[in-house]
């Protein structure tokens, strides 16, 4: 009866492409050494590894991969500690 339905699936095991490019640039990222280098350093590598990626993973549309740029920008910036974290918040409220 639906035998048709599900044929254009994915198996659920198979991540997709804005996944598997995720992934990738995380490890990139790692690989190359961008967490804690020089903001304007982080601003070229982003530039040219994500032209890279527009051409690596083609169906990804633009704002995806603006998407996967964001993330990886919050990705390689050095983690910051609970109480940095409370002050900042802190101060936002303050300020509010």
């Amino acid at each position: 009866m639906n035998k048709g339905r599900n044929r254009n699936r994915r198996p659920s095991n198979e991540p997709s492409p804005k996944d598997q490019a995720r992934d990738e640039l995380f490890q990139h990222i790692i690989g190359c050494g961008v967490v804690g280098c020089d903001p304007e350093h982080q601003r070229e590598w982003f530039d040219e590894t994500m032209r890279y990626f527009a051409e690596r993973f083609h169906e990804l549309s633009a704002v995806e991969i603006a998407e996967l740029r964001t993330l990886g920008e919050r990705f390689a910036q050095p983690p910051r500690s609970a109480a940095s974290a409370a002050r900042t918040e802190s101060s936002a409220v303050a300020t509010a």
